[in-house]
């Protein structure tokens, strides 16, 4: 994925600009970036590209396996629980390939650029071949992923992933020998070797979770990542079962673990906090450690509702995910945030809508270390998504209150137009370097037995 040759200028019918609507907005780009935003144009000025709906920064998906949206439809057969769904995962894990997982996640990362997302972070474990067999290039599955993205047109942050046990003082189980490099250290010296600095891909490192790093370890990856100014992402208290385990091998939360052990700190997002002590919120947000809610996949998986809300007071920015990929909509993600948490307190507005596409824009890309996206801008990078006023979803509301329809009415069937580093990736709903999204994944996804 390059920036675009030449300069262009497009002309947003409407555009929110992290505080209003503003109607008649021209965008100017050059080499990848706004060189100039001018407001008050009525009309298209000549030449300009004409985005007719609502248009808001592009839509940073900061938490992604990319190989479970294989699992759609699947999983959802029967009853159980994560730990019964993680063993279906696993099965498909076992039959990827490096040319079998670029197919799906390049089918995958188009899905995502139909849904106005323009920046994904590939939270990326499955390093190795089946048993533990290190490929000619140990970075192979990590590079197909990099690959993928820049043929489907959108940014990736490679949070390459440390995972080195199967639970507490647990080897690594037979599946799991292929996410795992042995000890932090042969993690760290593999992730060197990745190419950081590529256009549209950057490198950031993850600890799986407290059960999967061993705690003597931990600070390695955490290190890896300080020395690098490289964001740092794992799972935290998704599961009860995780927080008791972790107790019984340590006497401390998860949270507190990782806090004895440097691991928090403001380049750092803990994923799902769905299980938290009011001191775990004080932590997190006293250290400013980010939060990457992904609703539509802790409802699947019937995680808990975490305490958004809450770790937001407490000082922690929110970012959004789509996860397992249940669903590919940055826009639920964004409400059910707000609606879960109504459910839960049974109180209403929690967050406005300009605080909803904030976590799903301009705070999920400094999540993933693209400080330099998620707002319309001069300097920024022009990425950008149209959303439809006038479908049947989103039509009736004044183009004023676009921001409250596109949160709380739209879905990623409604987004007309994405644009990344000034290139238009989707236009008028249809994908203009992977013709037919729909049959890539259904060939991708038959491909490893979905």
């Amino acid at each position: 994925m390059t920036a675009p040759t030449a300069p262009v200028t497009y002309w947003l019918e409407h555009a929110w600009l992290g505080t209003h609507v503003e109607p008649g907005v021209a965008v100017e780009v050059a080499d990848g970036r706004i060189s100039a935003v001018r407001t008050g144009a009525a009309t298209p000025p000549p030449g300009a590209v004409a985005l007719r709906g609502l248009t808001i920064p592009g839509l940073a998906n900061a938490h992604s396996h990319a190989f479970h949206r294989a699992l759609r439809g699947t999983v959802q057969v029967g009853s159980g629980t994560f730990w019964t769904w993680r063993e279906v995962m696993y099965s498909v894990a076992d039959r990827l390939t490096p040319d079998s997982y670029y197919a799906l996640a390049r089918a995958v990362y188009a899905e995502m650029a139909l849904a106005g997302i323009t920046c994904v972070g590939e939270f990326h474990y499955l390093h190795h071949a089946p048993g533990g067999t290190r490929y000619n290039d140990p970075n192979a599955m990590g590079e197909a992923l990099i690959a993928a993205a820049a043929d489907a047109g959108i940014r990736i942050t490679l949070l390459d992933t440390a995972y080195l046990s199967a639970g507490f003082g647990t080897p690594p189980n037979h599946h799991q020998l292929r996410f795992s490099d042995g000890t932090a250290d042969a993690w760290a010296q593999r992730a060197d070797a990745l190419k950081d600095g590529r256009g549209h891909a950057r490198i950031g490192a993850a600890i799986h979770s407290v059960r999967a790093v061993p705690a003597d370890q931990l600070s390695i990856v955490a290190d890896w990542a300080r020395q690098r100014q490289a964001p740092l992402h794992l799972h935290l208290s998704e599961q009860t079962a995780e927080n008791d385990a972790c107790h019984d091998a340590h006497g401390r939360t998860p949270t507190g673990l990782l806090a004895d052990h440097g691991v928090l700190g403001p380049r750092t997002t803990a994923v799902h906090a769905t299980h938290l002590t009011p001191e775990d919120i004080g932590l997190l947000g006293g250290t400013r450690t980010g939060v990457c809610m992904c609703p539509t996949t802790e409802r699947d998986l019937a995680d808990g509702i975490g305490p958004a809300r809450q770790v937001q007071e407490a000082g922690s920015p929110l970012s959004l995910g789509s996860d397992s990929h249940a669903v590919i909509d940055l826009l639920e993600e964004a409400r059910a945030m707000e609606l879960d948490e109504r459910l839960r307190t049974r109180t209403r507005g929690h967050w406005t809508a300009a605080a909803l596409l904030r976590a799903a824009t301009a705070d999920g890309h400094t999540a993933l270390g693209w400080d330099d996206a998620g707002a319309i801008e001069t300097g920024a990078l022009a990425d950008l998504t149209t959303v439809a006023l006038d479908s049947v979803r989103t039509a009736g509301p004044p183009p004023r209150l676009g921001a409250e329809t596109a949160v709380f009415a739209a879905s990623a069937a409604d987004v007309r137009h994405t644009v990344v580093g000034g290139r238009q990736i989707v236009r008028d709903g249809a994908h203009t370097l992977v013709p037919d999204v729909p049959t890539a994944l259904a060939e991708s996804i038959a491909a490893v037995g979905g």
